[in-house]
């Protein structure tokens, strides 16, 4: 069995997890998560510079937490992992020294892992995981990507967002609506008690240099700007904002863009298994509908848990594990940094004797 420490500070969520595997079994020993919802809800979005002071702050405590509850010892850990890549520079840089300082003082290999791979490794921890390749949407407040993910975690992005991704229209819809921080679920509570086909709202496409449009790419600003449009027409005219029909409104149309776009990638591609993560793939509606279309295709739909949709170390442990299994080329090195952004087809080169940063 092999042990990993990681550590996940790529935004707004301090973690820390020690994670296990044995036999293709993952096991979460510890996953402590530090939420800083308050400190950034009155801002309606998050502060960088705010988010890496709190995480100095929170880490040590975490850390200690963590370990703690794992009932694990250093001297049992096979290796320490934190986030490297993409994410806020100032917050990634303090959970990457603090890796890379134990590495130092317990002569513990470091793997650096790219956040999104992390998502993605969620899903390890469900039983019957699938095997590549297959397809993942990973849907979050900072990505809404289409990932062919291979043998060995060769990957190749098929779609994505060119504007706002989906998590981050869910928090600018949310504050059009005068809804609490994050967006998403306080429209998926709301949208309960509204019509979710009250309002015809664009689902918006991506053209390209042919003249027509990019079949697996998303783009979510011009459905965000129909429901400002909305929400001032309202206004002008002195009536009150029909919030719950809005928000469920909006949500069926994402939820419908996300499924019709991901499992025409997927038929196209000859893939059959499809993989849900990230923040937004917590979402019910979002969920049931992936499920029920792509049943329809002969596609199965495997979900990341609930609890483990949203920023966690747990899931970059999982990564880091599943690295392990291929030792000798998956160890990072300790001058490599961090870096704000960073596509999922190099994360193979956080491996490299050279570090790429």
């Amino acid at each position: 069995m092999q042990k990993v420490l990681a550590i996940e500070t790529s935004c707004d969520e301090t973690s820390v997890s020690i994670v296990s595997s044995s036999n293709d079994i993952y096991i979460i020993n510890s996953n402590v998560i530090a939420s800083q919802i308050e400190d950034h809800s009155k801002w309606g979005g998050v502060v960088p510079e705010l988010a890496a002071r709190k995480h100095l702050e929170l880490l040590p405590f975490v850390l200690e937490k963590a370990v703690k509850e794992s009932k694990t010892t250093i001297d049992e850990i096979d290796a320490i992992a934190s986030t490297v890549a993409p994410g806020l520079v100032g917050c990634l840089r303090v959970g990457s020294v603090t890796a890379r300082t134990l590495c130092t003082l317990y002569s513990k290999p470091f793997l650096g892992i790219h956040h999104l791979e992390g998502h993605l490794s969620s899903i390890l921890f469900t039983k019957n995981y699938p095997k590549p390749p297959f397809l993942a949407l990973l849907v979050s407040g900072g990505h809404t990507e289409l990932i062919k993910v291979g043998y060995r975690r060769n990957m190749q992005r098929l779609g994505r967002s060119f504007d706002d991704a989906a998590g981050e229209a869910f928090d600018k819809v949310g504050r059009l609506l005068g809804l609490n921080y994050p967006g998403g679920p306080a429209i998926e509570k709301i949208a309960r008690n509204g019509d979710p086909f009250k309002f015809n709202l664009p689902k918006c496409k991506v053209s390209d240099k042919k003249g027509g449009f990019l079949k697996y790419d998303f783009s979510f600003s011009g459905l965000k700007t129909a429901v400002l449009r909305l929400v001032e027409k309202f206004k002008l005219a002195g009536d009150d904002i029909p919030v719950p029909d809005i928000a469920a409104s909006f949500e069926r149309v994402v939820a419908e863009v996300l499924v019709e776009r991901t499992i025409k990638c997927a038929v196209d591609n000859g893939l059959e298994n499809i993989v849900v993560v990230g923040g937004v793939a917590a979402n019910e509606k979002l969920r049931k509908m992936m499920i029920g279309e792509a049943l329809k295709k002969s596609i199965k739909v495997h979900l990341a848990p609930i609890n483990l949709c949203t920023d966690n170390a747990a899931m970059i442990g999982a990564a880091a594990l599943f690295r392990l299994k291929f030792r000798s080329a998956n160890i990072s090195s300790l001058e490599l940094g961090v870096l704000g952004r960073m596509s999922i087809e190099k994360a193979n080169s956080l491996y490299k004797e050279k570090p790429p940063f």
